[in-house]
């Protein structure tokens, strides 16, 4: 079972970092995805790490901004957060994948709770 945390109330502007751990279930096999969901919008894959975290990947509305890394002795993966814009307000998930990077939310094998990320204009 994953679990997203770290998620909060920010000021426009803001940051916040993101952890994703996982009980049970070793993040260090999969490449690890971050997601968000706004009520009434379909979710979002919008970065990624591979699974040695050579590689990442970003949608053009985060590059810049938000930094994915992972520790995979700690079987954590993060997500680093700058320049909060209130469009970035949603509940937050990590989701792991056995087969790579994907940007389609139902590629994804496994998935956590979320955490929810307000940010205030």
């Amino acid at each position: 079972q994953l679990q997203a945390s770290g998620g909060g109330l920010v000021q426009s502007g803001g940051s916040l970092r993101l952890s994703c751990t996982a009980d049970g279930f070793t993040l260090g096999y999969y490449a690890l995805g971050w997601l968000r969901q706004v009520p009434g919008q379909e979710r979002e894959a919008f970065a990624c790490i591979t699974t040695g975290g050579q590689t990442t990947y970003y949608v053009d509305s985060t590059k810049g901004r938000f930094t994915v890394s992972r520790d995979n002795a700690e079987n954590t993966v993060y997500l680093q957060m700058n320049s909060l814009k209130p469009e970035d307000t949603a509940v937050y998930y990590c989701a792991a994948d056995s087969t790579g990077c994907s940007d389609n939310y139902l590629a994804y094998d496994w998935w956590g709770e979320g955490t929810q990320v307000t940010v205030s204009s």
